[in-house]
């Protein structure tokens, strides 16, 4: 027995790291150090490189002005930025707007893709066109501020750094759903993020929302793959170039409240993560690297996050029920509680307007991560398309 007492504590050990003990290590590692320096000024417009922003959209009407808006509401000076924009089919006025929107905009063009292709293969095309020596990666429910597009572009100066991620910020001030456990996911990732970058240089990839990279970096994405932002990510740190986060680079979207919409986003998200790590498990050796270290605890320990759940819960049931161990079996029923109970009595207590901020986070851990296993299975049946739907996020009233 005393094995499954191992597998039980080696387990636990495996779920608490990636969303705790590694936070906190970072945090130590992380003091004393300083950010890149060596930075264009907007002063030296000469100096400053040329970028292309890119965006693959579809159905986007409700937020794609006021996107773009905010694009060329920038300090950047617009002689050096381009707007290439892929609508993948859209069937909704995203076309009319874009119409209207490019005539008031010179360095705005866009293209419509026919039959639909999906974001990865967008980028993809668009990349091909694109003049800039930095590219932009954007979505459309992402706001920018003056200041968003230098930010990020000012760290390209330092010839080592190659990928620059924004800070997102939410302008959504409710909590009700499941924005307060995702406003607080972020403000967590973002906080990882930018110590990853501070301490090794090695961002566990930008923010699919917003990130800048290098153009002679750009690697076109497989087809079929599902999370191209992170493909991208790690082909830069692959190639021993770095990876930062940018706070003052701020970018403002709002988060999903809907359960159900975030959870078939995060399958989706879940299924591309089983897809990179086949192609990127290599890069966890040598293990005492900062890039490796990083990889293992930041992404690799959470995707398989379900089933460190599965075996701590097996092997606290083998040795609380097989042996009577009254500790074990305490341990085991608390997990059957949080794993069966708590969702239900998360959901009826919603239903009631009553928010428990404990049983709320539970419910949450425990939704994502069977968001996880599901995107595992669908990775095992194969992809067949990484055609999407846009999560419906922008809540404001």
């Amino acid at each position: 027995m005393v094995i499954w007492q191992i597998i039980f504590w080696l387990s636990l050990v495996c779920i608490v790291h990636p969303y705790v003990l590694y936070a906190w290590i970072l945090q130590r590692m992380a003091r004393g150090r300083k950010a890149n320096e060596v930075c264009y000024s907007l002063e030296d417009v000469d100096n400053l490189p040329r970028v292309s922003i890119m965006m693959a959209v579809y159905n986007e009407e409700h937020v794609l002005e006021q996107k773009i808006e905010s694009l060329f509401d920038t300090s950047y000076p617009l002689e050096k930025v381009e707007v290439l924009i892929g609508s993948d089919s859209s069937t909704d006025h995203t076309h009319q707007i874009l119409d209207r929107l490019e005539a008031k905009y010179t360095p705005l063009s866009y293209r419509i893709f026919s039959p639909r292709k999906g974001k990865p293969t967008i980028l993809n095309a668009l990349q091909q066109e694109a003049k800039g020596e930095i590219y932009l990666f954007t979505d459309a429910n992402v706001f920018f501020t003056a200041h968003s597009i230098y930010e990020l572009v000012k760290h390209f100066k330092n010839k080592r750094i190659s990928q620059v991620g924004a800070n997102f910020l939410n302008q959504n001030s409710k909590d009700e759903g499941i924005a307060l456990q995702e406003k607080s996911y972020i403000r967590r990732e973002t906080s990882i993020k930018y110590n990853e970058g501070l301490i090794w240089g090695t961002m566990m990839g930008g923010f699919g929302g917003c990130y800048a990279l290098r153009a002679s970096d750009f690697v076109p994405n497989p087809p079929n793959f599902i999370v191209e932002d992170f493909y991208i990510s790690m082909k830069v740190l692959g190639s021993g170039q770095k990876a930062i986060l940018e706070p003052k680079a701020v970018v403002y979207e709002d988060v999903s409240v809907n359960m159900r919409e975030e959870f078939r986003r995060k399958v989706r998200i879940s299924t591309g993560n089983f897809q990179n790590l086949k192609v990127f498990y290599p890069l966890l050796f040598p293990p005492f690297s900062g890039l490796a270290f990083s990889f293992l605890s930041h992404k690799v320990l959470r995707w398989l996050g379900p089933f460190f759940v599965l075996s701590a819960l097996l092997s606290s049931g083998v040795v609380g029920i097989g042996k009577t161990n009254t500790f074990y079996l305490i341990l085991f029923f608390a997990q059957i509680f949080s794993l069966l109970i708590i969702p239900v009595l998360n959901f009826l207590l919603q239903r009631m307007h009553v928010h428990i901020v404990l049983i709320r986070y539970i419910a949450y851990f425990n939704a994502m991560n069977l968001a996880l296993l599901t995107g595992f299975f669908k990775y095992l049946k194969g992809v067949k398309t990484n055609v999407w739907q846009p999560t419906k996020r922008n809540i404001r009233s």
